[in-house]
């Protein structure tokens, strides 16, 4: 179901995922792509990048402590589950507004979220304001 979500919502990376590898409290996915790329996924930050060029390159990944702890967000994980309490199955924590719009990552801009709920919509917004230069105006118009 997560796989359908990304291959609609984040389709105009052009990277059609193949197996999830892993999953972070924020919703954050790493994935392999039928290409063989393996991705990453960063809803709180609109954000897609390719993190690495295959599976062996990824294992080299996982170990450097930058990127660990980038990937487990331990310090502000352990902040929103004091604030807002444990995740329910299927639900993630979320920036109310992404980082990338202005979003801070304090107290007042956390959330919980559906799963589903979150890779679509970021995907779909990432999309809409992938080609705006920084500092842009834009207005947000949501639609049932």
């Amino acid at each position: 179901m997560i796989i359908d979500a990304i291959k609609e919502s984040w389709s105009w990376t052009n990277q059609i995922p193949k197996r999830i590898i892993d999953i972070n409290d924020f919703g954050n996915i790493i994935f392999l792509s039928e290409e063989g790329w393996i991705c990453r996924i960063c809803p709180e930050e609109l954000e897609f990048s390719v993190i690495s060029s295959d599976l062996t390159e990824y294992e080299i990944l996982k170990k450097d402590k930058d990127f660990v702890e980038d990937w487990e967000m331990k310090t502000l994980v352990d902040f929103s589950k004091d604030y807002l309490g444990e995740l329910k199955e299927e639900e993630k924590f979320c920036l109310k507004l992404a980082g990338v719009l202005g979003g801070k990552y304090e107290a007042e801009n956390l959330g919980k979220i559906s799963f589903l709920e979150l890779i679509s919509f970021s995907g779909d917004l990432a999309r809409q304001i992938k080609d705006l230069p920084d500092g842009a105006k834009f207005e947000l118009k949501v639609e049932d």
